[in-house]
């Protein structure tokens, strides 16, 4: 039952997260006229967006096994028959999600970051280049997502 709360209250923060990025952040910075504060704003935004994205999608995965650990008890000897197909399906989109997240958050994040508290000059193309790929990385998440949840649902019925 803990398990349970523990993955519900996970997805609703990384969902969220995912959310927030695209509705709050991405049109926040692109409100502003500077070059400087959309640079300074987009910067502290993935300092905090980062780690929630990653820390709450690795609690939801955490939180999701061992709830299938459970399921496996109580389906014993029918587990693969009942769920093995939607299972599998689940998890390779769980997957994808996955190395989707970890590029937006740390191949392009956290980069951009890093480079940004470093001192280093950020040109308005790679500004753009930068809020480019993040806009397509959260994309690819948001389908994922919606797919894997879906996939979730399938699974309780």
């Amino acid at each position: 039952m803990l398990y349970s709360w523990l993955h519900l209250i996970a997805l609703i923060v990384y969902l969220g997260a995912v959310l927030g990025f695209w509705l709050m952040l991405l049109p926040s910075v692109s409100l502003l006229e500077k070059h400087e504060d959309k640079t300074q704003l987009l910067a502290r935004g993935l300092k905090f967006y980062n780690p929630l994205q990653v820390g709450s999608l690795g609690i939801l995965l955490f939180s999701g096994a061992f709830q299938l650990t459970e399921l496996k008890a109580v389906y014993r000897e029918t587990f693969v028959k009942e769920l093995g197909y939607i299972l599998f399906v689940k998890l390779s989109f769980a997957f994808l999600l996955v190395i989707f997240s970890v590029y937006q958050a740390l191949g392009i994040g956290h980069r951009f970051v890093r480079r940004y508290e470093g001192g280093d000059a950020v040109t308005a193309e790679q500004l753009a280049s930068t809020i480019r790929r993040l806009t397509s990385a959260n994309w690819c998440i948001l389908l994922l997502a919606a797919i894997t949840l879906w996939l979730g649902l399938r699974m309780r019925a």
